[in-house]
């Protein structure tokens, strides 16, 4: 349920350490990066004070050349660059399954973007939740409640770091 989302409970835990925020969900289940470019102009319309990237993920399991991935990304980066919007832009891994070829394209995209438009950048998104079992859903890739619990832990530091720099 979306009590249990990302966004819910990183709001939940910025505001119990005395931040006054709204976290907006803009994310949809499934989404490839083509999908977050086409959706971006209409998200930024509720005026954001720094977005959080996350997407990539939906591209790699379904096999989409990382250098259409990393051109979504650019283009959506060009737009928030554009309207002076801070971004922290999360990392995603490739399994291992995909080969080493994509899955090295695919790792190095995030930490060059993050370098050339000058994020700020968190390596792997699901970082000690990513194919461990109890953290996962049935599908062994999307984190439950429990993993999702942990991405806010690990992301947390991060966030509040920006919160503070925004001010």
């Amino acid at each position: 349920s979306s009590e249990y989302s990302f966004p819910a409970q990183l709001e939940k835990r910025l505001r119990a350490a005395g931040h006054e925020v709204k976290v907006i969900n803009a994310g949809v289940s499934g989404d490839t990066t083509s999908g977050g470019l086409t959706r971006l102009e209409w998200t930024l319309e509720q005026k954001p004070d720094f977005v959080i990237l996350e997407l990539g993920a939906n591209d790699m399991l379904r096999g989409i050349d990382p250098r259409i991935t990393r051109e979504n990304l650019q283009k959506m980066l060009d737009i928030l660059k554009a309207r002076n919007i801070p971004v922290l832009l999360t990392g995603m891994r490739s399994l291992p399954n995909m080969g080493s070829l994509f899955g090295d394209s695919y790792q190095k995209m995030y930490k060059e973007l993050s370098k050339k438009y000058g994020t700020a950048y968190y390596p792997f998104f699901l970082e000690g939740v990513a194919l461990e079992p109890g953290y996962v859903l049935e599908d062994g890739l999307h984190p439950n409640a429990r993993g999702i619990a942990v991405v806010v832990d690990n992301i947390l530091p991060t966030v509040e770091k920006l919160l503070k720099e925004d001010r």
